[in-house]
């Protein structure tokens, strides 16, 4: 945990940004409509079809204020393995080092990259992050996490029928959110843990 809060009191640095990635889905269901009648509204049958699901993964850097999502079908080891190519190559090509926060599942590790690419790619890729794990049960200290509660909120509380639905509400989400440059306002330091989660800190004698 202290790690983690260390990382978000570095300044700002473009060439070394701190970026947070985590993922979540979303269940595809498809409304059933009752047609209107004369004197009677259209309505909503509580039926309703599934239709698969869709992941996205949020990409944040929260000191710029700059996030961006890539919608899958799948949440694999390969998919996160293409996500920090994506993020190495594409987003920050000229960073010196990519200070990545991430929360500890089985899929976040470098050995993605070695199922993903040839050995020679993924130790380039791998070298491209200074890596940093929340502790088990802290995810919350990912601030990825903040983005995907605001990201569900103002674009995904309703029924979407289909992945291509999913990645048009996504992408007019992300792109008004990063035109709006919100930033995320984290207050919480090592100082506080040491007061607030004190319980969490082991008993010397």
């Amino acid at each position: 945990m202290e790690d983690i809060l260390e990382v978000y009191q570095r300044p700002y640095d473009p060439l070394q940004p701190v970026v947070c990635i985590d993922e979540t889905n979303k269940q595809l269901i498809k409304e059933e409509r009752i047609p209107c009648g004369p004197g009677s509204p259209e309505k909503l049958d509580s039926v309703y079809t599934r239709c698969g699901v869709a992941d996205v993964f949020m990409i944040s850097e929260p000191l710029a204020g700059r996030r961006e999502t890539v919608v899958t079908e799948t949440r694999n080891c390969i998919d996160f393995a293409n996500i920090l190519k994506y993020t190495s190559d594409v987003l920050y090509p000229m960073a010196e080092k990519i200070i990545l926060v991430t929360d500890n599942l089985n899929t976040h590790a470098v050995s993605p990259l070695y199922k993903a690419f040839p050995p020679d790619e993924a130790r380039r890729l791998a070298e491209r992050f200074e890596w940093h794990y929340t502790p088990k049960h802290g995810s919350w200290l990912d601030m990825a996490e903040i983005e995907i509660g605001i990201m569900s909120r103002q674009a995904l509380a309703k029924p979407l029928p289909d992945i291509e639905s999913f990645k048009e509400q996504v992408r007019i989400w992300t792109i008004k959110r990063n035109a709006e440059c919100r930033r995320i306002n984290w207050q919480f330091t090592t100082s506080d843990a040491r007061i607030k989660l004190a319980r969490l800190y082991p008993t010397i004698l």
